[in-house]
């Protein structure tokens, strides 16, 4: 018979924030309309957040992406902040 593994233990470190009582209240109304924990709606809160800031971009990382798969231009290598200052003037 072979060991059992315990399940995969996640680390949490706790984190005390302050909330206005607006939302206060609006925290307790979504964890008793989904039946969630405060802290998983937090959590959710804050990777929606990060998600949504990750969808903005960086002119450096879509300069990147517009290049990804695609012949790089003569001379970006020497050029590379002509290059990168078009790249911000055009998003």
């Amino acid at each position: 018979m072979s060991p059992r593994k315990s399940p995969r233990r996640v680390v949490r470190e706790p984190v005390q924030v302050y909330l206005a009582p607006d939302d206060r209240k609006l925290l307790d109304f979504l964890a008793r309309a989904t039946g969630l924990s405060r802290a998983e709606i937090l959590r959710r809160g804050i990777r929606s957040f990060a998600a949504a800031v990750r969808g903005t971009g960086s002119p450096m990382l879509a300069f990147l992406d517009e290049l990804a798969g695609e012949e790089w231009p003569q001379g970006v290598a020497e050029g590379h902040d002509d290059f990168l200052d078009r790249s911000y003037r055009s998003s």
